[in-house]
């Protein structure tokens, strides 16, 4: 089952369409983080201004430098030690559509430990939008059961799998880190 998912969601995601899937942390709305076109799908569904960034996720830290510029060494380590998901955000994004990067220049990475997402993102070959599955402004849904209907009709491939697990989830933690290592907690 999860190879069947897997498959349907990387054909909606090689044609530029968004998808509505299960994540280590809330159930995301996501697209190919190197198609300008697709992120803009998912700021349209959201009814959010583009200034607002997104979060991407990678299945692994090695592929970090193919999107930053300049990886602090202590990030390896942030991630490998890291107890609940942690989001990262790097300054210098590159290699991404230039919607999906912050006006400053940066990008939030998480390293997702989902067996769905990994399969999927090691599968594309590239990184994926993770934004939660709610309009702008609106409360972000704890489980697949709170998910909106107008999110639900606005992507092109609601994925099945997960969607039981009525568990509450939440947001990653958010940091900031500059090059120099120095960082800050945006969301704990």
């Amino acid at each position: 089952m999860l190879r069947d998912e897997v498959n349907k969601a990387l054909e909606v995601l090689k044609q530029g369409g968004l998808i509505l899937y299960p994540t280590d942390t809330i159930w995301g709305i996501g697209c190919d983080a190197t198609n300008k076109e697709a992120v803009e799908k998912v700021y349209a569904l959201k009814q959010r201004s583009e200034s607002k960034s997104l979060i991407l996720l990678l299945d692994t830290d090695s592929k970090l430098q193919s999107y930053v510029r300049e990886i602090p060494d202590v990030a390896y380590d942030l991630i490998e030690y890291a107890e609940h998901p942690l989001t990262i955000i790097y300054s210098n994004a590159k290699n991404l559509a230039e919607n999906a990067i912050n006006e400053d220049g940066s990008i939030g990475i998480r390293i997702t430990s989902h067996s769905f997402c990994k399969e999927l993102i090691q599968r594309f070959r590239k990184p994926i939008v993770s934004t939660s599955a709610n309009i702008s402004g609106q409360k972000s849904p704890a489980n697949f059961s709170e998910i909106d209907e107008e999110i639900m009709n606005g992507v092109d491939y609601v994925v099945d799998f997960e969607q039981e697990d009525l568990s509450i989830k939440k947001p990653s933690t958010i940091m900031k880190l500059e090059p120099d290592g120095r960082f800050v907690f945006i969301r704990k």
